[in-house]
């Protein structure tokens, strides 16, 4: 299918209402828009990590990004980039953000 609506493919992260992701790929090339609903967060989402790099682009809401020992304020239209096996976590400011991943290599454990 080459095209997915606005309100379709979202599913519950880990089975939570409040945190819903739609994957879109082909066969080299992945974008993911997930939506916070629960915000604002009181603390920080924990630290992760992954080999995959990311690019995310803020559709929607205010969030502050933590990279290693850095920390950044974000509004909606802001973009970030975040190398491979990089610490990273955000923070929600704002009821409802809404982002838009890009990865490289797929994320297969989101497929």
């Amino acid at each position: 299918m080459e095209v997915i609506k606005n309100n379709e493919g979202f599913e519950a992260v880990n089975s939570n209402p409040s945190l819903l992701r739609k994957v879109v790929h082909l066969d080299h090339l992945m974008v993911t828009i997930i939506e916070f609903l629960n915000g604002p967060m009181e603390v920080q989402d924990p630290p992760h990590q992954h080999v995959h790099e990311q690019i995310t682009y803020v559709a929607s809401g205010s969030l502050k990004l933590f990279v290693e020992d850095r920390e950044y304020l974000l509004n909606e239209g802001d973009v970030f980039k975040i190398k491979s096996n990089l610490n990273h976590s955000i923070q929600t400011l704002t009821e409802y953000v809404k982002l838009v991943d890009s990865f490289t290599p797929l994320r297969k454990d989101f497929i």
